[in-house]
């Protein structure tokens, strides 16, 4: 017989006597690992939903003594965070202009943060692109064209709420939409708008038909991402292959992705994310190409002696040919 005399104290404690050894038994990695994976479950659930109490409790173990049945529990404070309302309709929301910045100047390098990793398809079908941002014709395209034929549905690419759904002057039937980062996506040449303005928008959403109004050349979907009124290269942003991949959650934009004289629109602009503000503020500091205003009696033999570049670098920058007419205010990219 083995006797055990728990420690002494000021209160009494009773002598157990055991007919066998004692073996004291500590929890197995197992019986560890299981407890913690329960807790955390229980942790997510509870930060889901407000309704719950303010600390959480496990049941750890449960055993026997003297014909009771003992629970050993560990109860753990929580500290829930509210998310934060965004009011996206609180800075210049006007439903009646596509551009309801027009009057204001916005610097950059400016950061855009997104919650996704993925967008929605605006089309239902593989995404060819046509023509895309940069220059064209002597003249800024200022986002991508996406084939369609008429009658394709149209989708919005983020959640977000309508700012604008009406017919407007070279765009035709256009649906705008601003997601809650700020970012605004504008769906033009539509042959149906099927939303209005304040409806609230989930990413992959129907918002209208495809097809050819305004100035348009064939139907297609010209898809445009601007901030607070400055146009941005959506390439940028977004992978358009099939992986409809956000490229980074932190994005960095400098004016090199906001002005298509930096690009043509007949060729793949190559990508390289800006994810610092030290790395952003650093190329924005580079080299802007200059641009020439074509006056009267201007040629393109005469431009391009003029400024040291040949005629066919000149057409390529540009996205024009050696037979292209020029008009007197038209502006030509001029390489740095």
């Amino acid at each position: 017989m083995v006797w055990l005399r728990l420690p002494r104290t000021n209160n009494i404690y009773p002598i157990f006597a055991f007919q066998k050894p004692v073996r004291l038994r500590f929890p197995s990695m197992k019986y560890i690992f299981i407890s913690i994976v329960f807790c955390c479950a229980s942790l997510l659930g509870i930060a889901q939903n407000d309704s719950l109490s303010n600390s959480l409790k496990i049941e750890l173990q449960s055993y026997k003594f003297n014909g009771a049945i003992l629970v050993e529990t560990v109860e753990i404070p929580l500290i829930r965070k509210k998310a934060l309302a965004i009011d996206i309709k609180a800075d210049h929301w006007d439903t009646t202009v596509h551009n309801p910045y027009i009057d204001t100047f916005q610097k950059f390098p400016v950061e855009l943060n997104f919650t996704d990793t993925t967008f929605a398809s605006p089309v239902p079908h593989t995404k060819v692109i046509t023509s895309r941002y940069g220059w064209r014709r002597g003249r800024p395209h200022n986002g991508i064209d996406i084939d369609l034929v008429t009658g394709d549905s149209v989708s919005t690419i983020l959640d977000g709420i309508v700012r604008f759904a009406r017919y407007t002057s070279g765009f035709g039937n256009a649906v705008v939409v601003r997601h809650y980062n700020g970012l605004e996506s504008t769906y033009a040449h539509l042959s149906h708008i099927g939303v209005k303005v304040n409806d609230t928008l989930v990413r992959g959403q129907y918002i209208g038909k495809g097809g050819n109004t305004g100035n348009s050349r064939g139907s297609h979907l010209h898809l445009e991402l601007s901030y607070k009124g400055e146009q941005i290269h959506p390439e940028y942003l977004f992978d358009f292959s099939s992986k409809n991949a956000i490229r980074s959650q932190q994005v960095w934009v400098t004016q090199k992705w906001t002005h298509a004289r930096f690009h043509n629109s007949r060729r793949v602009s190559k990508v390289k994310v800006i994810k610092s503000a030290d790395e952003a503020a650093l190329l924005s500091l580079a080299k802007k190409p200059r641009m020439y205003v074509v006056k009267k009696g201007d040629t393109l033999y005469g431009i391009s002696r003029q400024n040291n570049m040949s005629i066919s670098r000149l057409c390529k920058t540009n996205a024009i040919n050696k037979s292209s007419p020029l008009k007197i205010g038209q502006k030509l990219v001029l390489e740095p």
